[in-house]
């Protein structure tokens, strides 16, 4: 009987669609860079996903769905659009009571962490260790200074499980460092879920020689007078390396054949970034803002060297890795997510349910079907065949009126099983 997997999901903040050389990275000359080897090799040992989607065009929504394999739209905190909370805040967070997949393994008999960044609402009323996570080293907010480790309000915000602490060097390591530490110290034959949520390459864009610019500016945590794409190509070398360490201690534990890893990002890029060859970027359900890079490595399970066309959302991802520990959903908080694992031995599989988006900002809403999106965006409705027109430049609502209204009825169908944006 094959041992229950383990699982690494290791979630990018803001990292484009093209900002991996695997996925065609490009440097400010538009000439190939090698950003990203060991994620590249990861990826040749495992499968690249083309048509993977996050489940929002913006971040703490797409960790409700993440944490819950449900739409986030369920949730009250996850209408923020990101949640707008502070500590203390007794309403915006993911309410303890809520199963999710770390509580669910847990009871399951796995050892389950995360390292990185929460987002899902503050202390003392949420936090990951009343989520389901048994460790948890990392920061709450939508984002941390690299070496000052201090939130966007410029309070410090570095913790280990319920308790501040200072630790000296630059956050990506100190990330990269202790899920590795974790990989080391797992006992055989007891299956382990590890979350690694990095902040990178989400500003402020420091590499690990920026220390004199974070002491300038940490108390102006957007750092939107700074930065390269440059700064931003090594911070993403940066993440690589550390996830070399990772690999390297599952091989060096002899667990790497038994764990599923996924990779990939938690909304499209900004600023920075290369969602080449999409239009838009983070907070825009254009293409650009909602297709991001994915790679799975499981040995055995997933044949190497694959490029896959099969569509995804982030939550499908929690229903894959719940039903290959044979973990059921909780009664009552039935999985909105899809199993993905029929189509890791069936390329003709195709994943069932709507991929379909909703969003305050701009009134923006989408749903894609067999290559077609509908998208609305200010009242304005479009219809884009992204087979052949991935930038989403040529609307055919007026040459496809019915297909536009078909899309539409299930988007509106979709949206009335959900509760109302508050």
């Amino acid at each position: 009987m094959r041992a229950r997997p383990n699982f690494i999901f290791i979630l990018a903040d803001d990292l484009g669609y093209a900002d991996l050389g695997c996925c065609g990275a490009r440097d400010d000359r538009n000439q190939p860079v090698d950003l990203s080897p060991r994620l590249d090799r990861l990826a040749g040992e495992g499968v690249r996903f083309t048509r993977a989607y996050s489940n929002s065009a913006v971040c703490s929504p797409t960790r409700f769905a993440l944490i819950t394999g449900r739409w986030q739209y369920r949730l009250r905190g996850a209408a923020e659009e990101p949640i707008a909370a502070a500590h203390g805040d007794k309403v915006l967070g993911i309410p303890p009571e809520h199963p999710t997949l770390p509580s669910l393994l847990a009871a399951a008999g796995y050892r389950t962490a995360l390292f990185g960044k929460w987002h899902l609402g503050y202390p003392p009323h949420f936090g990951p260790r009343k989520s389901g996570y048994q460790e948890f080293f990392g920061f709450h907010a939508g984002g941390s200074d690299y070496f000052a480790h201090t939130g966007p309000r410029g309070g410090k915000d570095l913790w280990e499980n319920e308790e501040p602490v200072e630790r000296p060097g630059y956050l990506t390591d100190l990330l990269s460092r202790r899920a590795t530490d974790f990989v080391e110290r797992q006992e055989p034959g007891t299956p382990f879920l590890m979350s690694l949520h990095y902040s990178a390459p989400h500003w402020p864009w420091l590499t690990r020689d920026d220390e004199a610019e974070s002491a300038r500016t940490a108390s102006n945590g957007v750092h939107t007078d700074g930065g390269s794409i440059a700064t931003y190509h090594r911070m993403i070398h940066h993440m690589d390396e550390g996830i070399g360490w990772v690999l390297d201690a599952l091989d060096r534990r002899g667990l790497a054949h038994d764990t599923l890893i996924v990779f990939t990002s938690d909304n499209g890029g900004e600023r920075f970034s290369n969602n080449w060859p999409f239009s838009g970027q983070k907070m825009d359900l254009l293409e650009g803002g909602i297709r991001v890079p994915l790679i799975a490595r499981w040995p055995g399970m997933l044949r190497a060297g694959q490029v896959s066309v099969q569509p995804s959302l982030t939550m499908d991802w929690t229903a894959t890795m719940l039903a290959a520990a044979g973990v059921s959903a909780a009664p009552g908080f039935p999985l909105d997510g899809v199993d993905l694992r029929p189509g890791f031995a069936d390329a003709a599989w195709r994943r069932p349910g709507p991929l379909a988006w909703r969003m305050k900002h701009r009134q923006q809403r989408a749903l894609i079907d067999q290559g077609w999106k509908y998208l609305q965006i200010d009242g304005i409705d479009y219809l884009f065949d992204l087979d052949a027109d991935a930038r989403e430049r040529a609307n055919l609502a007026r040459r496809h009126p019915q297909r536009l209204a078909e899309l539409k009825a299930r988007w509106e169908a979709w949206n009335a099983q959900l509760p109302a944006i508050p």
